[in-house]
């Protein structure tokens, strides 16, 4: 039953965040704004529910089953990404660039914030 419990909580909040993104219709993915929603309701929790836990345990011990179809999508696709490899490339490169720094740069306002030294 907690099982039940966790997956209607993680798909309730999922359908609730399709019907805001299709409701204001706002270019944010549903399910992003589903997950803001689940963490609003944690935070006001305070804890994460066992079933919660529970089911979000069962879905990542089996992450790896998601990236299945990504790994067919790129070789049935090879050609039309080999013609744009070049700004494939570089978006990927500059994305993972900015997001290292915007990390960097978080963490060390969080770490002043709680009075660590910073270098």
């Amino acid at each position: 039953m907690p099982l039940i419990m966790g997956m209607s909580v993680l798909l309730a909040c999922q359908f609730l965040g399709e019907l805001v993104a299709r409701g204001l219709t706002l270019p944010i993915p549903g399910p992003v704004i589903g997950m803001v929603i689940l963490l609003i309701g944690l935070m006001v929790n305070g804890k994460v529910p066992r079933s919660l836990r529970m089911t979000g345990e069962g879905l990542l011990r089996y992450l790896t089953l998601l990236f299945v179809p990504a790994g067919v999508g790129l070789m049935v696709h090879f050609t039309l990404i080999g013609r744009d490899l070049w700004p494939i490339l570089i978006t990927l490169v500059v994305s993972t660039g900015l997001t290292l720094a915007a990390t960097a740069w978080g963490l060390d306002r969080l770490n002043r914030r709680r009075g660590g030294e910073s270098r």
